[in-house]
């Protein structure tokens, strides 16, 4: 940028309308990158409007998956999608809830910060959503600030007014971008742009007018299309972006780049900034869409596989394993549960690896068991995460170091043999919200193990988000029956990382490595994963990992 510090600072506020799910956060996240890739430091936020302080107390099938920073903040999945593009780590700060706000300004009105004042939404409320977003501004030239739900909610009527008087208050340093749908009407043969006109009317009730406005269609917007959008909606054509479904969402920085986009913001922000370097991420794009190397079909076992959703950074690390083996990731996401009604595990005959995820709870914890201990028979790849290594551990116990009924303790407080045990700081947490293991933590890996191979590093740090651990109890008897125990906390206290010397490919975290995995940057698990599949669907003794610039 032509001018430096937090009051030069730029803002852009996405909002949506018309219908849910139209891609508000991988919208923003394209922004970012694009704004990015031209030298702008960018950061992004997601502004939720539900009541819940954080998502972690939520079921994933309701709200998908809970996604956890570097410092241990439980949000909301976009901010996975705003990692991933931008390759940056982001914090608590860059997820607000209504609860969040709420709670901030109850405890003012607690400490006596509003003394013989009336606290009201405004000017209370606003005000902190206000300084939620004007607290990322140090260190950034952008902030890209996306408001969950749709306009015309409810509960999305304090964000809106908070970003409208924030306009009001920086004038041309910030500015509104607003999703809608352009539906396509098949019996009529012809797209409505109505629906469209509404929404921004909303909008502009709030006192919102949209710069931008990005519009969600299956059919392209010709130039009298867009013409009529921009008449009735008081925004210029060049700011009406068509957003066609595309092949892979890494697409759609690039057809944002195409339509000029980021030239528009940047000249309404009066900023002047270099042309985008996008040639890595066509690469990227390239590779996803057009992979020279064959498929790799994984199978996902788990417990929230109805909703993708609650899987998503584990999906998307998978796509990145084949961008950096130059493969297509195919997977089919099979409820644990369907095995403990009788679907034989003998199904994964038909795959090059198994994946089982983390969770919460009892059900269909047998047949992710039953998963694994097929895979550990029959050599096929296996990567645990979190719960997947727990489920491991209780297989390896049961089948293969002769103890009867092990179990965890946070399924079976009755079993003989725990081996999977909780963490002596949670024994007194009576409390659900934000009191797990969570965040970034070290691990020291064992010298020699796959798991240094893999990674390269005699230490490593990942995130977490568990309450149960291996028990210690335990660990002398299962290594001397042959599991491998390849990382520890630093102190050795606390179990990180397991695997089954002699097995192709059997590797399990207690981590959660797929919340660090990039596009431009695949976490190494995930890589040396489908490394291992391809090996085994292309019959290659010694597969090559491929850089993704290569």
């Amino acid at each position: 940028m032509t001018r430096s510090g937090a009051d030069r600072t730029r803002y852009i506020f996405v909002t949506g309308g018309v219908v849910s799910s139209l891609g508000k956060g991988i919208a923003a996240a394209s922004l970012g990158v694009l704004l990015k890739e031209r030298g702008l430091r960018v950061t992004l936020q997601k502004l939720d409007p539900y009541i819940n302080v954080d998502p972690g107390t939520l079921s994933p099938l309701q709200h998908g998956e809970v996604f956890v920073t570097e410092d241990g903040a439980e949000t909301d999945l976009d901010l996975g999608h705003y990692e991933r593009f931008i390759d940056a780590s982001l914090s608590q700060d860059n997820n607000t809830t209504t609860g969040r706000i709420y709670r901030n300004v109850i405890d003012s009105e607690r400490r006596g910060d509003y003394l013989g004042r009336t606290v009201q939404v405004i000017p209370h409320i606003t005000d902190e959503i206000k300084r939620s977003v004007r607290v990322l501004a140090p260190g950034h030239d952008v902030v890209i600030s996306e408001v969950g739900g749709t306009v015309g909610d409810i509960e999305s009527l304090p964000f809106l007014e908070g970003i409208r008087q924030f306009r009001q208050e920086v004038g041309s340093r910030a500015l509104h971008v607003h999703l809608t749908l352009v539906p396509y009407i098949r019996a009529a043969g012809e797209l409505k742009t109505k629906p469209t006109q509404h929404s921004v009317r909303e909008l502009m009730q709030t006192g919102i007018q949209p710069a931008v406005l990005i519009c969600r269609t299956e059919h392209p917007l010709d130039d009298q299309i867009r013409a009529k959008i921009a008449s009735f909606t008081n925004v210029d054509p060049a700011g009406v972006i068509e957003a066609l479904d595309v092949d892979t969402i890494y697409e759609v920085p690039l057809e944002f780049r195409r339509q000029r986009l980021d030239d528009f913001l940047l000249e309404r922000f009066g900023v002047t900034a270099p042309a985008p370097d996008l040639r890595d991420w066509t690469r990227i794009v390239e590779r996803i869409k057009a992979p020279a190397r064959g498929v790799v079909r994984i199978a996902v076992v788990g417990k929230y596989t109805e909703l993708v959703d609650a899987y998503k950074s584990v999906e998307q690390a998978l796509i990145h394993g084949g961008i950096a083996n130059d493969v297509e990731v195919a997977i089919d996401w099979i409820a644990s549960e369907e095995i403990e009604r009788g679907l034989d595990p003998s199904f994964l005959a038909g795959y090059h690896g198994l994946l089982v995820p983390g969770g919460f709870g009892d059900r269909g914890i047998e047949g992710m068991i039953a998963a694994i201990r097929w895979a550990r028979e029959n050599e096929l790849p296996f990567l645990g995460i979190c719960l997947g290594l727990q489920c491991a551990v209780i297989e390896f116990g049961r089948h293969v170091a002769g103890l009867k009924g092990a179990h965890s303790y946070e399924f079976d407080q009755t079993s003989h043999h725990p081996v999977i045990c909780l963490m002596d700081e949670q024994r007194n947490v009576t409390t659900k919200g934000g009191t797990m293991r969570l965040g970034a933590w070290d691990a020291r890996l064992t010298r020699g193990s796959l798991a240094a191979k893999i990674y390269g590093s005699a230490e490593i740090s990942e995130r977490h988000r568990h309450r149960y651990e291996v028990n210690n109890d335990y660990r002398m008897l299962l290594k001397a029956k042959g599991l491998a125990f390849s990382a520890t906390s630093p102190d050795g206290k606390l179990v990180e990382m397991i695997e089954l010397p002699g097995h192709p490919w059997f590797v399990a975290g207690q981590f959660h490595p797929e919340l660090k995995s990039r596009p431009t940057r695949p976490h190494p698990l995930f890589a040396s994963f489908v490394e291992a599949g391809a090996a085994l669907a292309l019959g290659v003794s010694e597969p090559k990992t491929a850089a993704v610039g290569a």
